[in-house]
């Protein structure tokens, strides 16, 4: 009888530990678990940052560059004013996205937190507040010149920034042109096995 308690004790041991550790993991869960997430494209409800959460594009955010450095580059520039918690400014983060994957290489992609720009008087030519209007979500085209060739509020369609970015860099118009289209990761693998 006196064996038989032996080998039954680390069973009960064992046993507790694993019952003790599933307790355990349980009130983590209930006591630490976070809130669902009520992210949504159609409410003007704070769910982060509009590029990262419904474009997928965390590297639009926080500009790799100023408005000033883009004009004393003469590159040209897309510069977007935008808010996180306003349901335009969701649905147009994808548009925003998809022009720098066409043009992110050639021109500066320079989104602007409304919300973080400084309050002034006045602003210089250089700064995003000189040609703010009031409005989000709002485009701003500039030339290689640093001459604005598109000022628009609201949700100005992909095709019409395609257009004038076309004029800037001297491109066929898109009624002449090749359909650019991006290749998946997946296309390329199924390219290399044929």
């Amino acid at each position: 009888m006196k064996g038989r308690k032996l080998q039954i004790l680390p069973y009960l041991f064992t046993n507790w530990r694993r019952f003790l550790s599933g307790l355990l993991l349980l009130a983590c869960l209930f006591v630490l678990g976070m809130p669902p997430a009520f992210a949504s494209l159609n409410d003007d409800r704070y769910d982060g940052n509009i590029f990262v959460v419904y474009a997928g594009n965390g590297s639009l955010v926080p500009p790799k560059t100023t408005l000033a450095t883009a004009l004393k580059e003469h590159k040209p520039a897309l510069l977007v004013f935008y808010v996180d918690d306003s349901s335009d400014c969701k649905q147009y983060a994808i548009v925003v996205s998809r022009v720098q994957a066409f043009y992110g290489m050639a021109a500066e992609i320079i989104p602007i937190s409304v919300d973080s720009m400084p309050s002034k008087q006045t602003y210089d030519p250089t700064e995003p507040g000189y040609y703010y209007s009031g409005g989000v979500p709002q485009v701003v085209v500039f030339n290689q010149s640093g001459q604005v060739v598109l000022n628009k509020k609201g949700q100005v369609p992909y095709e019409e920034i395609d257009d004038k970015f076309r004029e800037v860099f001297d491109l066929l118009p898109r009624s002449e042109s090749v359909e650019l289209k991006r290749r998946s990761f997946n296309e390329l693998n199924s390219e290399l096995t044929e």
